[in-house]
């Protein structure tokens, strides 16, 4: 029997004609609640009650109102429900919003249609390769699975893109890029006359729609995947999910309660059990030029920026760099920095220290983290990437998404 936990009961009391914005006021609040992951949330008529107009309303034949009562019912932990009272307070101006203590048994499955991305883009196997790149682009997405028909013959990832098309940066990074050079990156595609067929990963792994999440976070640890086409039981394209969208449902559900038989043990982990100690440094008055060196030579692509006593300063990170030197009128420095980034001579007109374009925002936490909170943070705060500190500041080591979803399956 899954354990009884303390939770809390959110009432909103409403009428039916309640609207804010053009949307039935119940609407907003579910759609609210759902957006910030709680744990449930259902919508009831009533057919008789009134509110403080003390106006009768009712469903019977001879007295059908148009302004039947609406009860919102929201139930998660107290924590979360406490948070969540400001926003529905602010919505409500002519109701009543109760809040009481109960116990709850919750059962999540998890599974992969609850979590998945829907409106999928695709290319077919005979696309150019500059319109796969474009799409992929415009769309700001990681992966296209590519369709004969009905039918899923491949995927493209970046991956792909600079492994078999030559392409000179990872995608995230060519969004910085300014859009002359970026369109000159596409157009030397062109030359090769290559296709989607020609650099796609074939055949593509898949998920049923009703995986649980658990087995694909064991997939994607397993095969070193990033992204996953969902498919239904005939093979057609449902969705594609994302280890993301692995570690948001995990953090969603984490947040209810860690006992949840449907989370990986995992779970129960901290920062200190997942992180690495290998992590690359600089001080602040190191030559920008080292610092490039050191990005080349880092598969992280990312040198964190230390005082002499190891207190943590800002990260240098090769797609903030594209982005601040994309922005200053020098255009032969952003070439000669592209070139280096892309595996070429370059670079050597770069002047400057790291405190010159160091990122000082840094997330970071301490090795005793719980992994249920490193998750949060990750899908929270949008980042790769998670520094481990000491209670001074001092670096100890660094946990990512990989690192992430290793310790939750396990491995």
């Amino acid at each position: 029997m899954n354990p009884l936990i303390d939770v809390r009961i959110l009432r909103v009391f409403l009428g039916e004609s309640n609207h804010r914005d053009g949307k039935p006021l119940y609407e907003l609040i579910v759609e609210e609640a759902r957006k910030r992951g709680m744990a449930g949330a259902c919508v009831t008529h009533g057919f008789m009650g009134f509110g403080s107009g003390s106006l009768l309303r009712t469903a019977k034949i001879l007295r059908l109102s148009e302004d039947l009562p609406v009860q919102v019912e929201i139930v998660d932990t107290p924590g979360r429900i406490k948070d969540f009272l400001p926003i529905v307070d602010a919505l409500v101006d002519d109701g009543t919003i109760v809040v009481e203590p109960a116990q709850a048994i919750f059962h999540l499955p998890m599974r992969i249609r609850d979590v998945m991305s829907e409106d999928v883009a695709t290319v077919r196997p005979d696309d150019p390769l500059p319109t796969v790149v474009e799409l992929l682009l415009k769309r700001q997405v990681k992966a296209l699975p590519v369709l004969d028909g009905k039918r899923i013959v491949g995927i493209i990832t970046g991956g792909d893109l600079l492994r078999r098309a030559n392409m000179p940066l990872r995608l995230d990074v060519q969004c910085q890029l300014p859009a002359d050079l970026r369109d000159e990156h596409i157009h030397c595609l062109d030359s090769g006359g290559l296709t989607a067929k020609d650099v796609m990963t074939a055949p593509a792994r898949t998920l049923n729609i009703k995986t649980r999440v658990a087995d694909a976070l064991e997939l994607m640890t397993a095969r070193e995947l990033k992204r996953l086409p969902v498919v239904d039981d005939s093979g057609n394209l449902m969705g594609i999910v994302s280890r993301v969208d692995v570690l948001r449902a995990i953090g969603r559900a984490s947040a209810v309660t860690a006992q949840l038989p449907s989370l990986p043990p995992g779970i129960r982990q901290t920062a200190r059990e997942v992180m690495f100690e290998d992590v690359p440094t600089a001080g602040p008055d190191t030559p920008l030029r080292e610092v490039l060196d050191m990005l080349l030579a880092a598969p992280l692509r990312r040198v964190v920026i230390v005082d002499e006593n190891r207190k943590v300063l800002g990260l240098v990170l090769d797609r903030n760099l594209v982005a601040l030197f994309s922005k200053r009128s020098r255009p032969g420095v952003l070439r000669s920095l592209v070139a280096a980034l892309s595996g070429k001579s370059g670079g050597e007109e770069l002047s400057g220290t790291a405190r010159d374009v160091m990122r000082t925002e840094v997330f970071c936490v301490p090795p005793d983290t719980d992994l249920a909170d490193v998750v949060r943070l990750l899908v929270d705060k949008e980042i790769k990437r998670l520094v481990v500190t000491d209670s001074q500041g001092r670096l100890l080591g660094m946990v990512d998404r990989d690192a992430v979803l290793r310790g939750l399956a396990g491995y």
